[in-house]
């Protein structure tokens, strides 16, 4: 134990003296970042691509200060990294593989969408819903996430119809989605957006795919169309009421 210290210095020194090695090193593209060789038992340097990342809590891009790594059972590479934005520098690890950039590891801090004062007026439900499907698809969960907009959606417009005609909800909600879209939106974009929307939002609940070159991003953006278009009738009938005569 009398020799903890003298080598935690030597440790530190060496540490250092790397950093001052890549901090005068004119290629740029490149890192060196230390790891624990456990073969040779001693500490030494991987060079990996200085390669822009979105940090995960402030979500800027930058080039991270990386710090350490370590190799995973499949020879991947798990980078301890800091964001280099002054306000933020919070730590976070990166994986990489042949020292390329591969993806951020997942963390607890995901993003959530906000929707428009309409919107949310029009159906909290379908936000909650949305952002838990959003949470999933952050993490990867491609197989489950699109299950999860498809439920948002019909919640969106089921609760838009009987926002609009409230002596039809108790039909509305047990009638089919698609009927709805069908015979109650009489918005002609919504009705054409929302209708596609299903189509795809349907293969993600199905066994079989009728839409194999269309994926769980075509199903958000028509989830957003659909939002748009609701959002920008709402707004229209709001402003013609307060301007219904000329003056």
């Amino acid at each position: 134990m009398e020799h903890a210290p003298k080598r935690n210095k030597q440790f530190l020194t060496s540490i250092l003296d790397s950093y001052k090695v890549i901090l005068n090193s004119k290629d740029m593209s490149t890192t060196k970042v230390y790891y624990y060789d456990a073969i040779k038992c001693c500490f030494t340097t991987e060079t990996i691509h200085n390669t822009a990342i979105v940090c995960p809590h402030c979500k800027m891009t930058m080039i991270p200060t990386f710090i350490f790594m370590d190799y995973d059972e499949n020879g991947r590479q798990s980078v301890f990294c800091r964001c280099t934005n002054p306000s933020c520098n919070h730590t976070f690890i990166a994986e990489y593989e042949s020292n390329y950039f591969l993806r951020v590891e997942p963390n607890y801090r995901l993003d959530k969408m906000k929707f428009s004062n309409i919107i949310e007026s029009v159906s909290i439900s379908f936000c909650e819903i949305y952002n838990q499907a959003y949470a999933a698809h952050q993490m990867n969960l491609t197989q489950i996430c699109g299950v999860g907009y498809r439920k948002a959606l019909e919640f969106l417009i089921k609760d838009y119809i009987i926002s609009k005609e409230s002596t039809k909800e108790e039909a509305i909600k047990s009638k089919p989605l698609g009927k709805c879209i069908q015979e109650d939106v009489s918005e002609a974009k919504v009705k054409k957006v929302a209708e596609r929307a299903v189509w795809l939002g349907n293969d993600e609940t199905h066994y079989v795919r009728k839409w194999k070159e269309k994926d769980v991003d075509d199903l958000v953006s028509l989830i957003f169309l659909t939002v748009h278009w609701i959002e920008s009738e709402i707004e229209t009938e709001k402003l013609l009421e307060s301007m219904s005569v000329r003056k």
